[in-house]
């Protein structure tokens, strides 16, 4: 019998199963290579919520310019591409892949959020303050820390840093520059006395400025840079609407404060339509034992003793008299910028002005170290909800009106107040003297300066 040579039928048989074997794998190398490529397409548009092509609405573009943008290229394609509005947006976040690169995501975020300016830490200052206690002589004496004899300085050496934008130093050149010709005015309480001092002292680094005018009381004043045309004024009003205040100096009451809650105080709302810039605010005075008037009636009052009268507390005052300054304001039709300060906090510890409280930090604190006190969460609530009721109405009427929120700032700087050195070597004589301690206003130069590098960037650069 004729044997079968296998070996040649073998490879033949094998030759024809690898052809068949290679083709099918082609093929099914080509079917997935298209299949691929489809579906990269439908994920990369899905992560582009903005292809170039597209054209939408603009109303999510905020009514004012970030006061910090990134990078050019974002600024130019913002300037070429309409933004969509907010509910078209929040749908297009729906469809970005919750894994994966998230690129996309994160500049959609960065397009749509404002520079929050009053989020942020005290970092390190190595250059320190522009003016010195020596080179400026606008500092009232209680907050001339360092002439008094504090002896630490560690606290002039920090700056306020936003976490979402840049914030430059305040350039008291380009300031005077921008503000040829204009009216400024800074109105409230001893805040506002103490924050203009820091102003004062920043631009006289630049021109010394004259003072043309001063009340009885020298609690009310104006200054002016003769070479800029620039006027400066401190008004005194601590509540903004009209009050009968019988204290003394050291604040020691005589009598309760009579407060008409429906009468605004004519002390700056004479002065308020001749000023193109004003900083308004208020605050502590409203905890001071009033009685409350409306139409020149009693309505009620706060910790009035035995005055037999409704006792309606503070927070009704405050409302009441913020809710009638702030409308005041949004009908006004005033063609100029209106920043509204918000109150700030003490650091008084173990005690209060008038029972021992003292403040003997010397650092700024951490976020979450100091919490507000229950009487500041008040006033701080009140006043952003005020402000937050008349912001349409001051829109709609073309009244310039901002939130200046200092608030969340000075809460981190303990350190940044006179404590016992509102007075000359308060421990000469003795160093365990019991001595009034001030852990309200604030050192100059000191944390007060930054409210200016902010102001700056809302109002000039912004």
């Amino acid at each position: 019998m004729k044997l079968l040579n296998w070996k040649p039928w073998f490879h033949h048989k094998h030759r024809h199963l690898l052809v068949k074997l290679g083709v099918g794998f082609l093929l099914m190398g080509i079917a997935f290579r298209l299949l691929f490529i489809r579906s990269t397409d439908v994920s990369q548009e899905l992560e582009t919520p903005f292809p170039q092509e597209t054209h939408l609405p603009q109303k999510a573009v905020a009514s004012e310019p970030p006061a910090f943008v990134e990078a050019q290229e974002h600024e130019e394609q913002m300037q070429q591409t309409e933004l969509p509005a907010t509910s078209e947006v929040e749908e297009q976040e729906e469809q970005i892949p919750r894994t994966g690169n998230s690129t996309s995501k994160e500049w959609l975020t960065q397009l749509r959020r404002k520079c929050d300016l009053f989020t942020g830490d005290w970092v390190p200052n190595p250059s320190g303050p522009i003016y010195t206690n020596k080179s400026c002589s606008f500092i009232e004496a209680h907050q001339n820390c360092m002439r008094n004899g504090r002896p630490d300085a560690g606290y002039l050496y920090w700056m306020w840093n936003p976490r979402d934008c840049e914030l430059p130093r305040f350039d008291p050149v380009r300031f005077l520059e921008m503000m040829r010709n204009k009216a400024w005015a800074l109105i409230g309480d001893s805040i506002s006395r103490n924050h203009v001092q820091s102003l004062l002292c920043m631009l006289s680094t630049v021109e010394r400025p004259v003072e043309v005018y001063h009340d009885k009381e020298y609690k009310s004043r104006r200054w002016h840079f003769h070479r800029y045309n620039l006027t400066i004024s401190v008004i005194w009003s601590p509540f903004l609407v009209r009050a009968a205040i019988f204290e003394d100096y050291n604040g020691v009451s005589t009598s309760e404060v009579k407060l008409h809650l429906d009468k605004l105080d004519k002390k700056w709302t004479d002065l308020y339509p001749n000023l193109d810039y004003m900083i308004i605010s208020t605050g502590k005075w409203f905890l001071k034992s009033s009685i409350y008037y409306e139409n020149n009636e009693v309505v009620g009052c706060h910790n009035c003793g035995k005055k037999n009268l409704e006792e309606l507390g503070f927070n009704f005052a405050y409302r009441k008299a913020l809710s009638f300054v702030m409308n005041f304001i949004a009908t006004s039709g005033h063609k100029g910028s209106i920043l509204f300060r918000t109150s700030t906090p003490d650091h008084f510890e173990n005690g209060e002005w008038s029972d021992g409280g003292t403040c003997k930090r010397t650092s700024p604190a951490k976020e979450g170290e100091f919490q507000l006190k229950e009487i500041h969460r008040i006033l701080r609530n009140i006043e952003l909800e005020e402000f937050k009721n008349i912001t349409d109405k001051a829109s709609a009427n073309g009244v310039n009106l901002k939130l200046l929120d200092v608030n969340p700032l000075s809460l981190l700087r303990p350190d940044g107040h006179p404590g016992p050195y509102r007075e000359y070597n308060p421990f000469a004589g003795d160093k365990n003297a019991k001595v009034q301690n001030d852990c309200l206003h604030w050192c100059l130069p000191g944390p007060i300066d930054s409210w200016n590098d902010v102001i700056m960037e809302m109002l000039v650069n912004g």
